[in-house]
Parts: C-alpha cells; structure tokens; sequence
C-alpha cells in the first residue's frame, strides 16, 4: 500500500521506579498516514453546488479552491492519492457569460460581498436586501464575469459537482447539449455544457469513464431544495419518491461497480438554513417614516374588512399595523391553504354602500390574506421587494378598474398587497418539505448500508446547529446557523463558507477513517475564511 510519512512530536518522559530523574525528552516519531482499505488514486466528486464549491451565491476560482472536495482532497494527498482537477472559473467575480452575454438568473450570476455600513442612516436602497433586514450591507459585485459557458474545457475533471442538479439530472444523456439550454424547460446545464465530453454524455458516464477508485456523492438536496427556494409554489416540484429511488440507487451502484469505496452525504432540513431563517415574519418598523406615517391610514382601511372577518368566524385574519415605536409588524401574505373568502367579502362591503368595483378589488387582494406569524418562513429575496411597489401587481389591478395611483397604493408588497406564495413557505408547505426529506434520507440510509459506504449525517448536523444557541464547535470557533455573522452559511444563505465546507470536510474525513481504516488527519478551522473580499483577485 501506497503511504506518505508525516512526523509528528512525541513527549517521552524516561524514568524508572529505581531511580528519579527529572530529565525530560522530545523526539520525533514517524507516523505513516494510510488510506486503510480505501484507494484515493483517483478521486471523483459528485454532486450539485455543494460539490462544486458554490459560496456567496455563485462559482468563482477562490470558491471553488476551497470546495468540499478540495479539502478533502488535499487530505488524501498525504496517503498518496493522484492529482485532483476541477474545472475552475476565469475569476473571482463568478457567474457565466452566454454568447457573451451575462447572466444574472440567481443560478450562474455574479458572487455576492459584504461590506460594512458607512452610512447607517441610508435606506439601503443599494444592494439587493434594501430594508436593511440583513445585518449591514450585501451587493453584487460590479465586474463583468469572464467565463464563457459555451467553451468546452472536456471532461476529466475528478469534481463532477454540477450547480443544479437534481439527482436524475446525474444521470440525463444530454444534459450537457448547448441545445437543451434553449428549450422550455431546459433540458441541459450550461455549467455541464462547458465540460460534458459529448453533448449526448450524462454526468455519471463521464465521471466513471475516468475510473474512480474513490468517490463522493452529495446529490438530493435540489430535489427538494428547488421547491422550497421558489416558496413552494409549483414552479419547481419535488421530485417524485419513485423517481428519486431509481436515480439515487442507480447512482450508488453504478458507482460501486468498479470496487470504488466512497463517502456519501444525506439531505439536510433545507428550511432550517439561513436562507428560510433571516427575514422576520415582523419586518414593518414603525420608526420607518416611510412605513410608520402610514400606519392610521391602513387600519383605518383595515378595519371595515376586520369587521367582515369577525362576522364570518375567521378573527384570526385580521390585519392591524402596530404604531408603538417598540414593537414592529408582521407583513400581510396570501395563504392558499385557507378558504377563499372573495366572494363573501366583496358581496359584505355591497351589502355596507361600498360600490361594486371598489368591493370586488378588496375581495381579490384579502380573499386569502392573513399576516404573517412565526410558524412562517420568508426566504431571504423577499427582503429586497418588502415595502416595494409591485409592478405586476399594478397592472392587474389596472384591469380592474383602478387608475394607476389607486392601482399602485394598493400594490405594496407585504403591506397592502399581500406576498405571493414565491416569497413564503407556508406551515403545510414546510410538512411537504419535512415529508419529502425524511423519505428521501431513507433512501440513502438504505443506500449506504448495502453498500458499505462512509456516512455524514448532513441532516442531523444542522439541525444541531439550528437547535442550539451556541452552534457546533470547531476548533477554536463556533459555528452558527446566522446569515453573515454565524461563520457556516455564505451570503447567500444555501451554501456553506469555507470554513463551513471545511468543517463538513473534517466529518467526511472522521466517516472514512471509521468505515476503511485510514487515519487521515482533520483541516484546521484557522486556514479557512468566513469573507471574501470585494476586491478579491
């Protein structure tokens, strides 16, 4: 077996029950660093964003240097593992250019940066959270990306991470066809096109046409994931159970056929990140003069629609704004899990002189509003339209009559307009999600026991942080599930830092040592980031 030595300092104190001696000595020992029963010859990483070193809402070179499989890589080069390649972006700024042409469609855009507020006074009308909801500032970067999508790099690549990907996604033919990137909906991943060997190859044959001795896969999390970031509003459904069976256990036993071993991930409680926890579902100060001055107008609007609310049973639906300068207010949402009440509201208001157009708008934005409670999860985007006038919104209610100023003070987003279910995960929409996981990790579980793999038990891990007030420890620091501050979630509140990557980094490596035998050692917390600077080069 293939092993590399590293020394380690061993204290030996000599002395015998004979005799005293106060004489110490330190000298060093060889340590061989094994890889046990597993072969890391020839490493190859499968997986979605996760694996490909996604931070800070997208790809770029430093991100990707710092990858889970980078890590671990570097470790298994201590037992004489081979070379580990990844197709790295041109930059630092991230995203990808099509046809030359940018885009920033939350996918493949430009990384996000932080940077303190010099100007607490402003109203954050810079930067993409502009309520200020976000501790201090975030913004996009401003340079262009360099990285043509379009350009094929090849294939032998050992990390295989595809941002996107669902797990049948790994095993599509043509899932890197320029073509399919223009059908609807599309059927390939530019970030695939870039490095697929053939525009009919699938992810999973060119992983295994490099001959992986080692592998790990982390795949599953978009296929609830997906779901849960669009606000669980049909746009983006969870995969089928069956599906997910069929494509994660072809996976693992296409992966295992050649003798390889491997490290396998399961799917976290995705509503449990910062990007579900960060947006208070009472967001509306009143010390905001643009909100607080208009706060005995709207419950003067509210209150003959609370009074249709009480009279047909529902008092929980009532909106009120609180004027006291300590308290602050939860936004107005629609929930589509209550009844509709339209009809009845509009036929009220007629019934008490209101006129019949008048009637029918309110009737059509409140039929299914509440506000919001605690029991709701706003995701992280939701912050930068809070308060905002809602374009489409205006439109619509155009068509029904209104002129555009009445149009427009009806559209606010969150406080006469209520949030669209894109922007919030609503209690039964969090039980699909919940459902969908646990039986997707049991497919896992089932998965690794017949194969023998090592095990990270992502799931429990960060529920072990979202539970505790005082995070997962390592090394010298704590690790918190808080956006920006918390040290494990980038900015965009999905994907690990660095220093989160490496901490998951140093599970996979106690997994592999436990399951083969090896003794590789744990990374250090210090050498990995929590920030990348804005002028990162």
């Amino acid at each position: 077996m293939n092993t590399q030595y590293k020394w380690l300092l061993i204290l030996l104190v000599f002395g015998c029950a004979a005799c005293e001696s106060d004489d110490d000595a330190v000298t060093e020992v060889e340590v061989a660093i094994t890889a046990g029963e597993a072969d890391f010859s020839k490493y190859i990483a499968l997986g979605n964003s996760l694996t490909a070193g996604f931070t800070d809402g997208a790809l770029f070179i430093a991100g990707q240097e710092n990858s889970l499989p980078n890590i671990l890589a570097k470790q298994f080069s201590l037992a004489a593992a081979g070379d580990f390649t990844q197709p790295l972006m041109n930059d630092n700024t991230g995203g990808l250019l099509f046809g030359g042409v940018p885009t920033n469609d939350g996918s493949f855009g430009p990384r996000l940066y932080f940077y303190s507020d010099t100007n607490p006074d402003d109203d954050f009308d810079s930067g993409p959270y502009p309520l200020g909801i976000v501790p201090d500032k975030l913004d996009f970067t401003s340079e262009l990306p360099s990285t043509e999508a379009t350009t094929n790099l090849g294939s032998t690549f050992n990390n295989m991470g595809i941002p996107g990907a669902k797990s049948f996604h790994l095993l599509a033919n043509g899932y890197g066809n320029i073509a399919g990137l223009g059908t609807m909906p599309p059927t390939a991943n530019p970030y695939f096109v870039r490095i697929a060997s053939n525009p009919m190859a699938s992810v999973i044959e060119d992983a295994m046409a490099q001959n992986p001795t080692f592998f790990s896969l982390w795949i599953g999390n978009n296929d609830v994931l997906g779901y849960a970031l669009s606000g669980a509003d049909g746009t983006d459904p969870i995969t089928d159970l069956g599906f997910f069976i069929t494509a994660y256990n072809t996976l693992v036993t296409t992966l295992t056929s050649g003798q390889a071993k491997g490290v396998v991930f399961n799917i976290p409680d995705v509503t449990s990140i910062a990007h579900f926890t960060t947006v208070p579902f009472k967001p509306l100060d009143p010390n905001n003069e643009a909100f607080g001055s208009l706060i005995p107008a709207l419950n003067s609007q509210f209150a003959g629609l609370n009074q249709i609310f009480d009279a047909l049973g529902v008092s929980e639906r009532k909106i009120m704004f609180d004027i006291r300068e300590d308290s602050t207010s939860a936004v107005i949402i629609k929930d589509e899990s209550l009844i509709n009440l339209s009809t009845e509201i509009t036929g009220a208001l007629q019934m008490a002189g209101v006129d019949a157009g008048t009637a029918a708008v309110t009737g059509f934005l409140y039929g299914q509003a509440r506000q919001a409670n605690k029991n709701d999860l706003l995701v992280l985007p939701s912050s930068s339209i809070i308060g905002q006038v809602n374009t489409d919104a205006v439109m619509t209610l155009m068509g029904l009559g209104l002129t555009q100023q009445q149009a427009g003070q009806l559209a606010v987003n969150g406080i006469t307009f209520p949030l669209e279910d894109k922007w919030v995960l609503l209690p039964s929409e969090q039980q699909e999600i919940a459902a969908a996981t646990t039986a997707f990790n049991a497919v896992i579980d089932a998965a690794v026991r017949q194969a023998g793999l090592a095990f990270v038990d992502a799931n429990a891990l960060l529920n072990q942080v979202s539970d505790s007030d005082n995070g997962i420890s390592f090394d010298e620091f704590q690790l918190q599930g808080n956006l920006v501050f918390g040290g494990l979630f980038s900015l965009d509140g999905v994907h690990p830092t660095a220093r989160g990557y490496a901490f998951l980094a140093n599970k996979a490596v106690e997994a592999i040592n436990d399951t083969y035998g090896s003794n590789l050692p744990m990374v250090k917390a210090i050498n990995y980031p929590t920030f990348y600077s804005y002028d990162l080069q």
